[in-house]
């Protein structure tokens, strides 16, 4: 199933705009509040309408169309991509509400409109998941995409505020073995910029939720938080390890183990650190998406406990 790294990206920078600005909705700044609603209007459009339309030409025209049909991918990648949807639904809604409450709408509005819009822009691309022969309609996809959404309104709604954040980290993987590097560079391109967004095996994510709520008597600053996270190795496809090299022979690795890992990390939630420059506060907020590489504790499926003196 394609998961669409390259709108996270595009959306994370693209709204690189002073979120930290406030506005009141008195008269004197009517005005001034339609015409920003205005401008965020046409980047939603034109962010979200030109982005599928790129995809659309550049992804989903080389493979085979069809007509409108399910496909269950629920076992595939370990569900990592599937984290990857709620990822993107979570933090797109973010900067989209932000966007709202910049132009000068009122703030359960603003979750709203910008919570949903994550998940709205992902059914998009899953109807055209639906309409290509190679994939379908994911209802696992769907669950995850409002499952991004849903953590990130309910928080909003009922604290003003994210006190669970939800971020990604990557780290680089090698493979030993030129056949599942030829593997690798097959699936998931061969510079780390591709690897980042498409390797799920270096992919972690992560939820992460500030020391002070978890112990009211700490006097730890408030900006250090403590984050768990989820990730996988050993996957060279999406359901097994078995494929077709270029010269037809099928390739099983059953030898190699699917890997769940799982990890405690402590973290900096940046939108804690306190600051009037609102350029600063712009890129914490930005920053707030990813993951803070420090040390970590792991432990994985196969009962392995490993300690990384620093984790990415």
């Amino acid at each position: 199933m394609f998961n669409n790294w390259i709108y996270k990206l595009f959306f994370l920078l693209l709204f690189n705009c002073p979120f930290a600005t406030s506005f009141s909705q008195d008269s004197v700044f009517q005005n001034i509040a339609k015409k920003r609603q205005l401008i965020v209007s046409g980047i939603n459009i034109g962010g979200f309408g030109g982005s599928l339309i790129i995809l659309n030409n550049t992804w989903y025209k080389n493979y085979p169309k069809s007509n409108f049909h399910l496909f269950n991918d629920s076992r595939e990648w370990l569900q990592v991509d599937k984290i990857g949807h709620a990822w993107t639904a979570y933090n797109t809604g973010k900067i989209s509400t932000e966007l709202w409450k910049w132009s000068g709408m009122e703030h359960r509005k603003a979750v709203w409109l910008g919570g949903l819009s994550g998940a709205a822009y992902q059914t998009s691309i899953e109807i055209l998941d639906a309409h290509a022969e190679k994939w379908g309609w994911s209802w696992t996809d769907m669950a995850f995409n409002f499952f991004g959404s849903t953590l990130f309104i309910a928080q909003e709604l009922k604290w003003k505020e994210q006190r669970i954040q939800f971020k990604f980290s990557f780290h680089k993987n090698s493979e030993a073995e030129p056949i599942l590097l030829a593997r690798s560079r097959e699936l998931f391109g061969n510079s780390w910029t591709e690897k980042m967004l498409k390797d799920y095996n270096t992919q972690t994510y992560w939820l992460s939720i500030p020391i002070q709520l978890l112990s009211k008597n700490s006097k730890l600053p408030s900006w250090l938080s403590l984050a768990v996270g989820y990730g996988a190795e050993g996957l060279y496809g999406g359901f097994e390890n078995k494929w077709i090299d270029p010269l037809g022979n099928e390739i099983i690795r059953n030898d190699i183990f699917r890997n769940r890992q799982f990890y405690i990390s402590p973290d900096i939630d940046f939108t804690k650190i306190k600051t009037k420059n609102k350029l600063l506060k712009t890129t914490f907020y930005f920053l707030n998406a990813f993951k803070c590489p420090a040390p970590a504790i792991m432990f994985d499926s196969k009962g392995k406990l490993k300690i990384h003196s620093l984790y990415f």
